[in-house]
């Protein structure tokens, strides 16, 4: 049986102005989850998103209702069906699973049957600005493997990739369009895209109004994020998507997101897994379930001013897993 749970707001300054096209921020404000027992606590992180109508209040008030009956002992698959997929079930779904491993003595990988993770090679995101802007910081990040450049719709995006290309011509290059362009557009830009180094596009149309995805030709594969939640929406997405973005803070905690990833893999989709803008208490369930996957993007902490201590390692741009002492 577990002791307490108490729930706190962080805020957490970036290295800049973060841009997509739905807005722009300069610190990342995050809730975390303390699960505290008599001799060990366990810590989970997410990130309210008001592309899904949460906010710091309601994601609290989420928490704090089910905070008697994770103190009285809900495990993980109770937690299933007491909250939605969403933010709030994703920090106490991680704070139970390192409460468990630091209870036990067993990583959270041992905990779900899984070998021990390797190091994994993340994506570095740009976000949205004018074209010249992204092609210098393209520039001052040509040496990373792989860049996610951030789109808008406005006209620009073919400008914007050009440069980012010119400015890191040996990067791999993956889009997020975050559902700001139409058929027309992403039939306009693939091909040219596909020329520039791009391998993946990310949501190109809206979610809900993405039927104008079946029968395109796939010049480049298309990744469903917020199209795609958790395992109960992939029937949805067949024939519209090559690949889906598996975020903690849409699934509602690792437990889903393991799930999700093993039926998505079933089903022919490839994995991509994604974060929120976080530190890397966020990230490191993440590294669990990205093993494997064709393209990951946990960059969370390189985008920060600063990080928690513990954090993850990185190495550049390839984190190593996490330590026992930041989480599981």
């Amino acid at each position: 049986m577990y002791r307490s749970v108490s729930v706190r707001r962080e805020s957490w300054p970036l290295q800049g102005v973060f841009r997509i096209s739905r807005g722009a921020r300069t610190e990342s404000h995050v809730i975390v989850v303390e699960i505290a027992g008599d001799d060990v606590d366990g810590l989970g992180e997410c990130f309210p998103y008001a592309r899904y109508g949460e906010t710091l209040d309601s994601v609290v008030a989420q928490i704090e209702s089910v905070a008697g009956e994770i103190a009285n002992g809900m495990d993980r698959e109770g937690l299933l069906s007491a909250l939605p997929p969403g933010a709030a079930r994703n920090a106490i779904d991680c704070a139970l699973w390192d409460f468990e491993a630091k209870k036990t003595g067993k990583r959270a990988w041992e905990l779900a049957g899984l070998p021990e993770p390797e190091p994994v090679t993340t994506v570095y995101t740009l976000g949205v600005d004018e074209p010249e802007a992204m092609g210098a910081k393209a520039k001052e990040n040509a040496s990373r493997p792989v860049l996610k450049l951030k789109m808008t719709g406005d006209g620009k995006d073919l400008e914007r990739v050009t440069l980012i290309h010119e400015n890191a011509p040996n990067a791999k290059l993956v889009v997020d369009a975050n559902e700001g362009w139409t058929v027309e557009q992403y039939n306009e830009y693939a091909p040219k895209f596909a020329r520039l180094g791009v391998t993946m596009i990310e949501q190109p149309l809206p979610a809900g109004k993405d039927e104008g995805l079946k029968g395109l030709d796939r010049v480049v594969p298309v990744c469903a994020d917020e199209s795609c939640h958790d395992s109960k929406t992939l029937d949805e997405l067949v024939g519209k998507y090559d690949m889906i973005n598996i975020k903690l803070d849409k699934t509602g905690g690792l437990t889903e997101a393991l799930k999700l990833r093993d039926r998505a893999l079933a089903m022919g989709f490839e994995v991509m897994v994604g974060c929120m803008v976080g530190t890397s208490l966020a990230m490191a369930p993440g590294v669990v379930v990205a093993q494997g996957a064709a393209v990951v993007d946990l960059d969370g902490p390189l985008l920060l001013a600063k990080d928690r201590d513990p954090g993850l390692v990185f190495n550049g741009s390839i984190i190593q897993p996490p330590e026992f002492g930041l989480w599981g």
